[in-house]
Order: C-alpha cells, then sequence, then structure tokens
C-alpha cells in the first residue's frame, strides 16, 4: 500500500475497473428490492458546473447506499438535449444546433465519468434523438385518438420584422431580440394538450405523496389552484347577447359598478369597429405582456366600450370596459369589478371615476375612499342579502342565480391546458398532418418518425423546417398533405425520460410495461426547486396518461423528491467606463481574510490593483464566479469535490463555496488514508470474537457502533449527509488517538477502519476502492454490504460520573453500569479532590443523576 494520498493515480484505474466489469449495469431481478434513483438530467450546454455537481452527487451518494443495502439499484443518465440555447449557438457559432450539441454530450458525459458517479451508461438516452422522440410522437397520436389533444388559436410574441414567434426569452424590454423592433400579441393555431382533464386527480393525489417536500406540493396546489365560485350571465342591454364570468367572491355581487372584458374579447374587438379609441386600444394591448405577475404590477388601463350589461339580480345597467388587466387566455376574459372590495378594481375605478361602493362591511379604520376593502366580513348595503356573512351569502346569492337561470356553482381551477406548440426548429416535429380541405390528422404509425433534419443552416430568422416547403410536403391516402412544422414544447421530453431508461433500446414499443412496472415509481428523483411546479406537474400528468394507455400501473412517477439548494461562491467586480459592472472571476483574485473569515482585501492576480468584494451570489456565467469541477478534480480528485459538496451544507440549503473548505475536505482523506496505511503496517490481527477486550476497547468499539448508527440514520432516512460526515469526522478523533500495538488494539482497529471506509464508500468511492483491498479484502468495496450495528458493543460496562461539590467540577469517577446510589456516592466522597472541598463543610444533600452526574451538596 502506498503511504500517501494520491487521487490522480487512483481514480482513473477505478473508474476504468467500474467500465470494465460494468458494475453499475442494472438488470431486473425479480424478487430482490429494487431501488430506481435519478437526478434531473442536464441540458448539455457545454460544461459541467457545480450545481451540477452537486445535484449529481446526491443522487450517486443515495445510490451506493442503497446498493450496500443489498437492494438492486438503477440509476441512469441521458441528456435534455433539445432547446432554444442550441439554436441561438448554431447562429452564434455558424453550426447546425445538432453538431453543438452531440459535441456537448460528449465532453460533458467525460465530465460525469471523471466525477466516478455510478451511473448505468447502458441506458444512456438523449432526446435528441430519433428513437426517442419516435415514442413521443407515437404517444401524441394515441392522446390525439382518446380526445386529449385539440388545436386552436392562442396569443404569442409576434416580431413583425423578423416574421417570427419568439419565446419570452428572446423578447428584452419588449423588443424582439434580433430585430429590436417592438413585438406585438398575436393569436395563431397551436396544439394543446387537456391536462386541465387531470386537474382534479392531479390535485387529489398530493396526498399520496408523503416523500415530497411540503413545499413543493403547496406549489402545485397554487398552481391547480381549485377554487369553489359563481359562474353567472350578464346580458347585454338592448341585444341577445350576453356573456360569462366567474367570480369565488359572490358576496359582492351587489357591489358590482362596472364589468372589464379582455383587449381580445369578441364583444370589445365587435365594438372596437366603429370605436376608433377602442380600437387603438386593443391595438396596444398587443404589446403588452401577459403573464400574471406583470398583470399586478403594470400601469391598469382602458377603455369603455360603449356596451351596457346588465346586473343579474338588480337589473340596473353596469357600463362594460375593455381593460388591460384582463387576459382572454384565463376564465371566460370577463371579469365583474368590485372596487369597493378588491384593489385592482379600485385602482382602475379611481383613474377612470366609476363608482365605488360598499357591501361588505368593514373595521373601524377601513375606508374605501383611500382602498378597497378585501377581508370577507358582514354583508350591508345589499338588499335582501345585508347581514349575512360569507358562506350564508354565497349560498343564498348562488342559489338566487341558479333558481333563475343566470348563474350555476361550479369548481373552476387556474390551472391551463398545456400549450405544446413551440415555432422553433430544435425540437420533435409534432406529428399531425394538414389535409387539402384544412382538416388535420395524425401522422399514421407506419410513417412515424417524422425525423427532424440535423444538416441544417440558421439564418436566426426563420425556422429551417418552416423555410424549407419541401420539408413539409408529404401525402395521406394518396392526397397531398402538409406536416406540421411547429415542434414540442421542450417539457414534453422530460416529461417522460425517466420511464424510458427502463427499455430505452426497445424499438418496438414506447415502454416495455414488465420493466417499467419492475423500476417504477422511482423511489428518490433529485433536482432544483425551480422545477417545483411545471416539470413536476407535467411529469406527474404524462405518468396518468401512461397508466391510462396501460403503460404503468402506478399513479404517481416520483415517490420522494430532494430539492438541493444552489451553489454560492464569491463574486468581484470593478466599476466599468460606461457605468455598469466588470464581473471578475475569483480565480484571478488574490484575497485576504482576518480570523473570521472576512474579506478585508481583495485584488487582482493580472495588474495587483484592487477589485471590489460583492458577496456571496449563485454561481453564473453573468457574475463569472463558476467554479470549473475540472479544475479541482485536477487538483485534488473527484473524491474530495464529493465530500466538500456533502459536508459543507444540508442538501436543501444553499452550499457556499470555499477554497479553504475543499482544501480542508482533503486533509480529511489524507487522515483517513493514514490511518489505514499505520493499520496495514501494525502487524498481525485475530478475529474478534477470540479475543479479550479491555475497558479501552470496549470504549472504542462503543464509538465504532455509535457512528454507524448515527450514519445509518442520517443518510438512509433523514438525508443529512453534512451531519453523517461529521460523525465519521468526530470518531476519525477517537481512532486516531488509539494504539496499535498489541494484537488486541489491531483487531479492534481493523473493525473500525474497514466501518470507516464502508459508510465513506458513497461518498468517496474511488479512495475507498483501492482501501478496501489494500487493507486486506478479498472482495471488492463495491460488493460489500453496509455495516451492521453490534448492539452488544453498544451497552456499556462502566459510567464515567462527574463529581461535582456545590456545582463546581471537583472530580471523576469510573463506576460499573449497574452501580447503586449509595456505591456511587461513597466512591465520589472518597475522592481526595471531593473530601478537601468539603472537610470544614457538612453535606445537606447528595444529588445523583443515575449514570452521569452526582452533587454535593455542603456548607
Amino acid at each position: 500500500m502506498e503511504s500517501t494520498y494520491n487521487p490522480q493515480s487512483i481514480e482513473a484505474d477505478v473508474q476504468k475497473f467500474w467500465t470494465d466489469n460494468q458494475t453499475f449495469r442494472a438488470q431486473e431481478v425479480p424478487g430482490k428490492e429494487k431501488f430506481y434513483c435519478l437526478s434531473m438530467f442536464p441540458y448539455p450546454s457545454g460544461r459541467l458546473h457545480m450545481g451540477h455537481v452537486r445535484n449529481y452527487s446526491l443522487g450517486d451518494v443515495i445510490s451506493r447506499y442503497q446498493r450496500m443495502q443489498g437492494k438492486n439499484v438503477m440509476q441512469p443518465m441521458g441528456w435534455d438535449a433539445f432547446g432554444l440555447p442550441a439554436e441561438n449557438a448554431a447562429i452564434k457559432n455558424n453550426s447546425a444546433p445538432a453538431k453543438w450539441t452531440y459535441e456537448n454530450i460528449d465532453y460533458m458525459r467525460n465530465q460525469l465519468k471523471s466525477l466516478g458517479f455510478g451511473y448505468d451508461w447502458h441506458r444512456e438516452l438523449a432526446t435528441c434523438k430519433k428513437d426517442y422522440y419516435r415514442w413521443e410522437q407515437w404517444f401524441f397520436t394515441k392522446l390525439y385518438e382518446k380526445g386529449l389533444v385539440y388545436k386552436k388559436n392562442a396569443t404569442v410574441n409576434w416580431d413583425p420584422v423578423d416574421q417570427t414567434v419568439l419565446a419570452n426569452e428572446q423578447v428584452i424590454d419588449g423588443r424582439g431580440w434580433r430585430s429590436g423592433a417592438i413585438v406585438e400579441r398575436k393569436e395563431i393555431p397551436q396544439w394543446f394538450i387537456k391536462i386541465t382533464d387531470y386537474a382534479e386527480e392531479l390535485l387529489d393525489d398530493l396526498a399520496l405523496l408523503d416523500g415530497w417536500p411540503e413545499q413543493v406540493k403547496t406549489m402545485q396546489r397554487n398552481w391547480i389552484g381549485r377554487s369553489e365560485g359563481v359562474e353567472m350571465t350578464f346580458q347585454l342591454a338592448d341585444s341577445d347577447q350576453s356573456f360569462d364570468i366567474y367570480t369565488t367572491r359572490p358576496d359582492t355581487l351587489m357591489g358590482v359598478t362596472y364589468v372589464a372584458l379582455a383587449a381580445q374579447h369578441p364583444l370589445a374587438l365587435a365594438a372596437a369597429e366603429n370605436n376608433t379609441e377602442l380600437a387603438n386600444f386593443i391595438k396596444e394591448c398587443k404589446t403588452n405582456k401577459a403573464t400574471e405577475a406583470d398583470m399586478a404590477t403594470m400601469e391598469k388601463k382602458g377603455v369603455d366600450t360603449g356596451l351596457t350589461a346588465i346586473h343579474p339580480i338588480t337589473g340596473k345597467p353596469v357600463p362594460v370596459w375593455a381593460a388591460n388587466f384582463v387576459l382572454m387566455d384565463y376564465g371566460s376574459g370577463a371579469v365583474m369589478s368590485v372596487p369597493g372590495h378588491d384593489q385592482r378594481d379600485w385602482e382602475f375605478a379611481k383613474k377612470y371615476n366609476l363608482e365605488i361602493k360598499q357591501v361588505i362591511q368593514g373595521s373601524d379604520s377601513d375606508d374605501i375612499t383611500v382602498a378597497a376593502i378585501v377581508e370577507k366580513n358582514i354583508l350591508i348595503n345589499s338588499g335582501e342579502f345585508d347581514g349575512l356573512d360569507f358562506e350564508q351569502a354565497f349560498k343564498a346569492i348562488s342559489d338566487k342565480l341558479v333558481s333563475e337561470n343566470k348563474g350555476k356553482v361550479t369548481v373552476n381551477y387556474r390551472l391551463r391546458d398545456w400549450g405544446v406548440s413551440r415555432q422553433r426548429y430544435w425540437g420533435t416535429p409534432i406529428p399531425m398532418l394538414k389535409l387539402a380541405n384544412g382538416e388535420s390528422v395524425p401522422v399514421p404509425e407506419d410513417q412515424l418518425p417524422v425525423v427532424l433534419p440535423e444538416d441544417v443552416i440558421m439564418d436566426g430568422v426563420t425556422s429551417p423546417i418552416k423555410s424549407n416547403e419541401e420539408w413539409a410536403k408529404t401525402t395521406y391516402n394518396g392526397e397531398e398533405a402538409f406536416r406540421e412544422t411547429d415542434t414540442f414544447d421542450t417539457f414534453m421530453e422530460s416529461s417522460w425520460y425517466y420511464a424510458r431508461y427502463c427499455s430505452p433500446n426497445d424499438d418496438s414499443q414506447m415502454l416495455d410495461p414488465e420493466k417499467a412496472n419492475y423500476w417504477l415509481p422511482v423511489d428518490q428523483y433529485i433536482g432544483g426547486i425551480e422545477h417545483a411546479i411545471l416539470h413536476l406537474l407535467y411529469a406527474r400528468f404524462f405518468h396518468k396518461l401512461l397508466r391510462d394507455v396501460g403503460l404503468v400501473e402506478s399513479s404517481e412517477p416520483f415517490k420522494s423528491l430532494l430539492c438541493q439548494g444552489m451553489v454560492l461562491a464569491d463574486t468581484y467586480y470593478r466599476e466599468a467606463d460606461n457605468g455598469g459592472q466588470e464581473w471578475i472571476a475569483p480565480s484571478d483574485v488574490i484575497v485576504e481574510r482576518n480570523e473570521k473569515g472576512q474579506i478585508i482585501s481583495a485584488i487582482s492576480k493580472h495588474d495587483k490593483k484592487p477589485v471590489i468584494s460583492a458577496g456571496m451570489s449563485k454561481m453564473s456565467k453573468s457574475k463569472n464566479n463558476g467554479i470549473d469541477p475540472q479544475q479541482v478534480i485536477d487538483l485534488y480528485g473527484a473524491d474530495t469535490v464529493r465530500l466538500f459538496i456533502m459536508f459543507t451544507s444540508p442538501p436543501e440549503q444553499t452550499l457556499e463555496w470555499s477554497d479553504s473548505g475543499v482544501e480542508g475536505a482533503h486533509r480529511f482523506l489524507k487522515r483517513v488514508w493514514k490511518l489505514a496505511y499505520d493499520f496495514t503496517e501494525s502487524g498481525d490481527v485475530a478475529p474478534l470474537a477470540e479475543i479479550t477486550l479491555s475497558s479501552d476497547h470496549k470504549t472504542l468499539r462503543r464509538e465504532v457502533h455509535k457512528t454507524i448508527a448515527k450514519v445509518t440514520d442520517d443518510i438512509g432516512r433523514r438525508n443529512t449527509f453534512n451531519t453523517a460526515i461529521a460523525a465519521i469526522m468526530e470518531l476519525m478523533n477517537h481512532l486516531s488517538k488509539a494504539p496499535l500495538s498489541t494484537i488486541e488494539d489491531r483487531t479492534v482497529m481493523q473493525e473500525a477502519v474497514q466501518a470507516v471506509i464502508l459508510m465513506l464508500t458513497p461518498i468517496a468511492p474511488h479512495m475507498c476502492h483501492q482501501l478496501w483491498k489494500d487493507i486486506g479484502n478479498n472482495n471488492h468495496v463495491e460488493e460489500a454490504l453496509w455495516p451492521v450495528v453490534d448492539k452488544a458493543a453498544l451497552i456499556e460496562d462502566e459510567k464515567l460520573i462527574i463529581v461535582q461539590v456545590n456545582g463546581k467540577l471537583r472530580a471523576k469517577i469510573t463506576v460499573a453500569a449497574d452501580a447503586s446510589k449509595e456505591q456511587v456516592e461513597s466512591l465520589g466522597l472518597s475522592e481526595d479532590n471531593v473530601a478537601k472541598f468539603i472537610a470544614d463543610k457538612t453535606v445537606r444533600k447528595v444529588i445523583y443523576v443515575p449514570g452521569k452526574l452526582l452533587n454535593i451538596v455542603a456548607n
């Protein structure tokens, strides 16, 4: 065995061993408990960042731990390979997205391997390959046949100069990222999947997810947004036309003073034909941002349509306005406005001098001339409904509307159907055809996949499959037809990849049901909380769709969810000549810190001039504070990186990168190596059962098995890897002081060293693979099981008792574990130092805390 720890000479050899022996290849083993561990797959951007490293380190530690529990573990890896960044990179580099993507995949795969992650690379997939997206297309056609897919007009970002649809991230300050033109809101035909048909089940089944963070479940509940309310009809005055609104506050109905329509509402569009001011307003609204967050903060604007609605209960006329804060995509595109009890409506009414009426009782300090009264309370100024509370008013008003055929009680959802069309190139072609008669039909199964051409030139304006008319031409039943040139939202690919891993090389079906039902659901899913809503919701929806076509039996895809925190690093900058900030990489800065670790000086390595510290922030390209994992691996080894990542903070909290912390992790691994080396050089050992243990030996074994118990609980149940590592470090403090002189010493140490290696194996697998072999084991550590607690070793024969006189420490005594109070008292009083402090005093009381403390009160 080498006397010093040299990760560079170990890690490549160990990784080759894993590859040559297919150590992590997973196969179905009926009757053996399985464990499917999955980290969210990466977008192949070119290089791993420390956020990736943290995510995948967590997954690998859990996977290796579960393997050591004797379970059949699968941990796959793949690539979320479609998306807009590849298009932008291709335009910038004058390349095709496919070439850029495949090169990045090759590079990042090697990075993952260099970190020693135990993936089953035989299951690797890339979503941009036709053997993957073929089945996504097939599944979409099946959903169409089941009535779960439809096409309708929807609003998009439209660049009038480039004549193209822009993603939200391509709209910068309201202008197209390339042309600089003011972006318009435009309606175009788009494909949708009816996720709303599953809204209730998606909501109810959150109760099944005991292994999910409550925060994530709450976020999903809010996104689904179930509400009980009333849908009611407002009739237009002097017209047979009407429109519907939905409200969760029917108790405020008697306070309606105007009605607001979305600018794109059919009634507003019709009124605009003879109203120039309204027509101009509708045109202006086309450039508005259309998210709910934007609606909440933007200036409220509107125009009177000239229409009048009839209040459904009072029969009084109510003006109808077009307003920029009403979205056509949400609900019916019309809202009843109660400015006395809704702050947004109040602000609009104040601006346009509309009536504000109070119908809900407020507190003494409430004043509707100052702000809306939004709390629920007793009704006033509401005629027959006066004096009712919210619940009573809800029932009374809804009953009246129902009886007069003007409304109904209904359940509504904030959730909207999933629009899956994207007007981009680098994505899965939507498998639909448009016939000469305008009808849309699915691509026949024998013509799947619809292959995306990869040898293209990006001009930055039009998708290559939209500009290539020949690509779209095809036939259907002998007649001319045209392929859909939109591609799928990339959430489609990431919504079922976890299931494809179960049979990734099956070219005859989307999933092999037998294999899918063996592995699914995923036992542990790991990823950032930024995916808590859309990705996880869509994956849950997709899983239920897979279930309903008979491909899987379970109803949820992920049993347990672990959301890791961000990785932070120091940031440094200088003021630029243009008034901005020039961010400087931490590796280019020389830092001096005080004894508390606070920065007191920072200068550039290049010109030795001062730079400004901006504190810790998320590692990002924009602030140039990313740490290249490969540089740290080259310097300290992958095991050091993994240990630092796992030790520095609990997984769900942010992790602050620290060069000194990395150095500390490396020193600890060197200590473990030295302990193992000293043990191998110390001499022979004997079977543990054949030696006589001294008191010190028993104490050391007790520390070992207490540590095994804690680390097992921390990793296996609590996922608190940092405290598990801290416990191993504490044990190392005891072991470093233990003698190796006698065969008994060495026998006890052998058990301890083996336990340390096994407990560190999930975290520092390369070093532990080598050490396991070096200390004399015949098998490989990947075949070894997790250490088992010897309960007998935890039993104490003796207890250390603290002896106090009047609350101050005066002695420590060792007594038999079963010693009586009288025996402990006698031993304590006979101690010389105790006797000295009570010699001229009278003992008034003796307090004994069994097994811990003896306090003698004397005066």
